[in-house]
């Protein structure tokens, strides 16, 4: 009778909660369990004085750092200044990358003028840049901003540019028989049929914008997690410069979260794995 009742209680649970909360709560146990374990590990090699103590903290440690930057009121003003210049840059490379995309794969000119050239600079590391990008703007904000941008825009215009590309051509001779314009075509064809595409490459981009913005404020600024970072690597504050990588982590899979959800609508046809 037990084994019974616990069967009858977990279908009226599964008929009761609805299966997007059921796979939301799957999902989060199974994050919660991956980072106990990393957790459990850490804790290990740290107790194990495989590495020495001042290199590698351990997670109290590491707690304490993390609540000594939130006392002294530098965590929420770093955490601004990043957060502002990684949405200008991520705004700025992805809106461009879009469109440009949209031209090299749906004009000639575009196809045979523009996509050569970017297929030859998309390559260059985007870090590469930043020594010539302070040449020519500076240490202000906007060469900060711009090594963003170009890092953002690079995965955006690739993804977008092959999914644009590969739209099937029975889908356009079709549209093109029912008289739809260029345009139409565009909006209610090409556009929706390259969306996962196109948000795989901002999910990218976006990933990017974090991982340039450390080290665009790694030099001629005074703010932000990437000049925190530098400073704990300065003093040789392990335990502070993990608490800010793993602020980065987090926020950074907060923003892809956040992405995957504002873009499912558009995707919610494609089996890609958000």
């Amino acid at each position: 009778m037990t084994a019974l009742t616990a069967v009858a209680r977990r279908e009226t649970v599964r008929r009761t909660v609805p299966s997007g909360v059921r796979r939301a709560l799957a999902s989060a146990a199974w994050v919660v369990a991956g980072l106990a374990g990393v957790v459990v590990v850490w804790s290990v090699v740290s107790a194990a004085d495989v590495f020495p103590r001042a290199l590698f903290p351990s997670v109290p440690e590491i707690v304490a750092a993390g609540r000594d930057l939130w006392k002294e009121g530098l965590l929420f003003d770093d955490l601004s200044s990043s957060l502002q210049r990684a949405a200008a840059g991520f705004l700025a490379g992805g809106t461009s990358g879009l469109l440009v995309a949209v031209v090299t794969a749906t004009t000639t000119l575009g196809r045979n003028l523009l996509q050569p050239v970017l297929r030859v600079l998309s390559p260059i590391p985007t870090i590469g840049l930043i020594p010539l990008v302070i040449l020519w703007f500076g240490l202000g904000e906007s060469s900060k901003i711009l090594v963003i941008s170009v890092g953002v825009f690079v995965p955006v215009w690739i993804n977008a540019h092959a999914g644009i590309a590969s739209t099937p051509r029975e889908y356009l001779l079709a549209a093109r028989c029912l008289g739809a314009s260029r345009l139409h075509t565009l909006r209610r064809v090409i556009l929706p049929e390259a969306a996962p595409d196109i948000v795989a490459g901002l999910r990218v981009g976006a990933a990017m914008a974090f991982v340039l913005i450390v080290v665009a404020e790694m030099t001629g600024t005074t703010s932000g997690i990437g000049y925190r970072i530098s400073q704990a690597q300065l003093f040789s504050q392990a335990d502070r410069l993990i608490v800010c990588l793993l602020i980065l982590g987090v926020i950074g899979a907060l923003c892809d979260v956040a992405i995957a959800a504002a873009t499912a609508p558009l995707t919610h046809w494609s089996t890609q794995e958000r």
